[in-house]
């Protein structure tokens, strides 16, 4: 072992860098940065909905490219393809093994928009796409511990604390295109599978970036986040 009073200037200083990288690579975002982006390995306790959320990807084309089925059976060490295999695309599939790889079919119709409301009536603090990192929805302020709704009725596809950077977090299904999605919250009040009306309490809120009583609140349309402002009331 190297003592300290060996180290001279210049390699004091990269023995520095090496531990802060060791250190940086120990927290807790680090469990996503070592995975490639062309595939993912399921962890413990993760669900197909919150592995399609932390890439950004539809559900139904995780499920389809890697022939899941429903998607409900997935166990921790398979290997999730996050792009669509050779001869397959993000759209509908083909009809026949005849035609598969050649022409794409059209995208599979859209389902309508839910009627939504905000999940808490504080103000925007940081808007759509303006915070580095996870901002792919606003934040919204608030006080801790008050009630968080769920935006529209739909189901329970995601409540955990296995996605980095989202605190403990709700995902609820609306329908096959719309998806939302409640971070940083004190504390969950509904399970996975559970049917949720709109309005209903669904958590409360907790801090925030800053340990500011903050909600981090997102509309994603076909795996795709999407501007809350564009399909709730003005605020």
């Amino acid at each position: 072992m190297i003592g300290r009073g060996a180290l001279t200037p210049g390699r004091d200083w990269c023995w520095m860098l090496l531990v802060g990288a060791l250190l940086s690579a120990c927290g807790s975002g680090a469990r996503w940065d070592h995975t490639p982006r062309e595939q993912h390995i399921v962890r413990s306790g993760e669900t197909l909905y919150a592995i399609a959320f932390r890439y950004d990807k539809n559900p139904a084309d995780l499920a389809r490219w890697n022939k899941l089925g429903s998607g409900s059976l997935i166990y921790p060490g398979q290997v999730i393809l996050l792009n669509p295999p050779p001869g397959m695309s993000a759209s509908a599939p083909t009809a026949s093994p005849a035609n598969r790889g050649q022409a794409r079919l059209p995208p599979l119709p859209t389902a309508a928009p839910p009627a939504w409301q905000w999940p808490v009536p504080g103000k925007i603090a940081v808007e759509f796409g303006r915070r580095p990192g996870s901002g792919t929805g606003v934040l919204l302020a608030g006080k801790r511990g008050e009630a968080v709704r769920a935006a529209a009725a739909g189901r329970v596809v995601y409540s955990g604390s296995g996605l980095a950077g989202f605190g403990q977090l709700i995902i609820v299904k609306h329908n096959d295109t719309y998806l939302s999605a409640y971070g940083h919250n004190a504390s969950l009040l509904v399970k996975e599978g559970q049917t949720v009306k709109k309005g209903q309490r669904i958590a409360t809120m907790g801090e925030g970036p800053g340990q500011a009583p903050r909600l981090h609140f997102e509309i994603r349309r076909n795996g795709k986040p999407v501007d809350p402002r564009r399909y709730l009331p003005a605020k």
